[in-house]
C-alpha cells in the first residue's frame, strides 16, 4: 500500500509539553498555500488561520 501523503507541512515549532505554555506550531497546508497557527497545551489544542496587519490570510506559495 502506498505511504499517504501529509497534507500539512510544520514550518516552525517552540515549546515544551512540560511546561504549562505547551506547543506553538505554524503549520502550511500543502495543497493551499494558506498558514495556521496551532498551539496545543495540556487537553486543549486549537488551530487558526495566521493574519497579516491588514487582516488576510497568510498564504505561502
Amino acid at each position: 500500500m502506498a505511504k499517504k501523503e501529509e497534507r500539512f507541512e510544520v514550518i516552525f515549532r517552540d515549546g515544551s509539553w512540560l511546561k504549562d505554555e505547551g506547543i506553538r506550531q505554524i503549520l502550511v497546508d500543502k495543497k493551499t498555500g494558506v498558514n495556521y497557527l496551532c498551539w496545543n497545551s495540556g487537553f486543549g489544542a486549537s488551530i487558526t488561520p495566521l493574519l497579516d496587519s491588514e487582516g488576510k490570510v497568510i498564504v505561502t506559495k
